[in-house]
């Protein structure tokens, strides 16, 4: 493409906050120097799209610092606290909650902050790390993790503590065997050689070992300033946990109306069903190696060949990373009994009134079944009954299908909540699923299922 018709069809792209992606030439072999102008431009692009993205997010949420005084992460990190979600109107929440769908719809009263959240460059989509993880891991490991056409959008108060604990169900007596470290493949002996076997430990290696991604890779269209080696499964899901990393869906076409996802949790992988946010894949083995063979590469099996994607081989790798991730936790909850509910020998009355409306009135019980607080199903919320389709931060508001019914176990340790982390506190979570739900429940209620929910 002639300079000058590249920049111009960049500069449109820079004005709607849009795709920038794969101009540098239509075979993606660019020279040095173009690589090095194309990465000048995708910088300058970024500022502006960022920009916009941040904009439009500060309509949705306060994000104001207000953390509590009283739940705290596994580690101490204090959750924050309030509904963060910011109605359109002057309306409150109680009078909102009182109107049928049609009649929000209608009046388009439904708060921006329920509606799907948008990946902070849709069109490209990707991986993309929050800021804290992405110093740490330059720090440990020299490794580089920031993307050069898009940045984070979630700050660092509403994410999982960094890095996080991890907990093995075969070695509860030692508490969180990461000992408040980063796992990495330089330390990973050190730390689990004389705790698990010998294919256990080649699982984990095999997990924080790098391989080529769509976005990052040694190609000169990538989207970090030099080759990178790719990311890591653990990159995403932190010490087994997650760091909240974002993502897009592979398998929406177009592009355009792709998902974004937020990281679930590798803990408590074992008791699960279902994997994938669909609930379209029946092990943990098919999960492992449909991420590394179609998922970084967005379901692009060219760019995947071009890129020396890492193809897993069934019998070995897939099935050693599947052995380690079996064996990750939820963390220790010192409230509930073996059955997953209150034990009654710990008093807490906000919380035994937050266990009633759990398995009564508010109807949670439904979907998260105790011990571990989910289903292992998929189902469909049907948001959409709420609003008329339109444009929310540069992405189609298109409707959510089924997703899976996560486990509660250890929920307070990772925000933010939904699939696409839509909801920034657990606060967020009570207000959308009291409206979606119409569960009329009182602000004394709201707060005892609060208390219990933290005690998860």
């Amino acid at each position: 493409m002639p300079e000058k018709a590249l920049e111009t069809v960049l500069h449109g792209f820079t004005i709607l906050g849009l795709s920038f992606a794969g101009l540098a030439t239509s075979s993606g072999t660019a020279s040095a120097e173009d690589f090095e102008e194309f990465k000048a431009r995708m910088k300058n692009a970024k500022l502006l799209a960022m920009e916009r993205h941040l904009k439009a997010l500060d309509d949705r949420y306060d994000m104001s610092d207000d953390p509590s005084k009283t739940v705290t992460m596994t580690h101490g990190k204090p959750i924050q606290e309030g509904v963060r979600v910011k109605l359109r109107e002057v309306i409150t929440w109680d009078e909102l909650a009182a109107m049928s769908p049609e009649e929000i719809r209608k009046q388009d009263l439904f708060p921006k902050g329920f509606m799907p959240l948008p990946h902070p460059y849709p069109a490209e989509g990707g991986i993309v790390f929050s800021k804290t993880f992405v110093e740490t891991v330059e720090e440990q490991q020299g490794r580089d993790l920031a993307r050069i056409d898009v940045s984070y959008d979630i700050p660092e108060r509403f994410q999982p503590e960094m890095p996080p604990p991890l907990f093995l169900k075969t070695r509860p007596d030692l508490g969180d065997v990461s000992r408040g470290r980063l796992i990495t493949l330089s330390n990973y002996r050190e730390l689990f050689e004389d705790i698990i076997d010998a294919e256990q430990l080649e699982g984990l290696r095999l997990l924080l070992t790098p391989f080529p991604q769509q976005q990052f890779n040694a190609t000169d269209d990538r989207r970090t300033e030099d080759p990178s080696p790719g990311v890591a499964c653990l990159d995403c899901h932190v010490n087994g946990h997650t760091g909240a990393a974002i993502q897009t869906t592979s398998s929406t076409r177009p592009r355009e109306p792709r998902r974004r996802m937020d990281t679930p949790s590798l803990r408590g992988v074992d008791i699960q069903q279902l994997f994938g946010s669909e609930g379209n894949m029946k092990s943990i083995e098919e999960r492992s190696e449909f991420e590394l063979e179609s998922a970084y590469f967005e379901g692009d099996a060219e760019a995947a060949k071009r890129k020396d994607a890492h193809i897993p081989g069934q019998a070995e790798e897939v099935r050693l990373m599947a052995e380690f991730q079996k064996l990750i936790d939820f963390p220790p909850a010192p409230k509930l009994d073996s059955s997953g509910k209150l034990d009654p020998q710990k008093n807490d009355d906000a919380a035994r009134r937050g266990q009633e409306l759990f398995f009564g009135k508010a109807g949670c019980a439904t979907c998260h079944v105790p011990p571990n607080y989910t289903d292992n199903r998929t189902h469909d919320l049907d948001v959409q009954r709420f609003y008329r389709p339109g444009i929310t931060t540069s992405q189609t508001s298109s409707a959510n299908g089924p997703i899976k019914t996560p486990p509660l176990r250890g929920i307070k340790d990772s925000p933010p909540y939904l699939h696409d982390g839509r909801l920034l506190t657990l606060e967020d979570t009570i207000e959308f699923f009291n409206l979606v739900f119409a569960l009329k429940l009182t602000k004394s209620e709201k707060k005892d299922l609060l208390a219990f929910l933290a005690t998860l």
